[in-house]
């Protein structure tokens, strides 16, 4: 099974479980995750979000939106412009 098949496949019930695995660092039986497990856990969650939550339900999601509608501070993913001075 692909990793994308096993994503599309997933139950909310496992979602949750490995989103509580990477939250604690460990299994429901108390097992520790290893590095490796904890990032493949990391991974579905992150992919899960993507493909199966709205935008505003999302891990690490971040609500800019004031009262009033308008947006705190600049949006962070549109581009900078570096102004580079020449100190000479």
């Amino acid at each position: 099974m692909t990793f994308e098949k096993m994503i599309e496949t997933m139950t909310p019930e496992v979602y949750q479980s490995l989103k509580r695995a990477v939250e604690l660092g460990k299994w429901p039986n108390g097992e520790r995750l290893s590095p490796e497990q904890r990032e493949t856990c990391m991974r579905a969650v992150i992919a899960y979000d993507q493909t199966k939550l709205p935008e505003e339900a999302r891990t690490g999601f971040i609500d800019r939106t004031k009262k009033d509608g308008s947006q705190h501070g600049k949006d962070p993913l549109q581009p900078d412009i570096l102004k580079i001075l020449n100190d000479q």
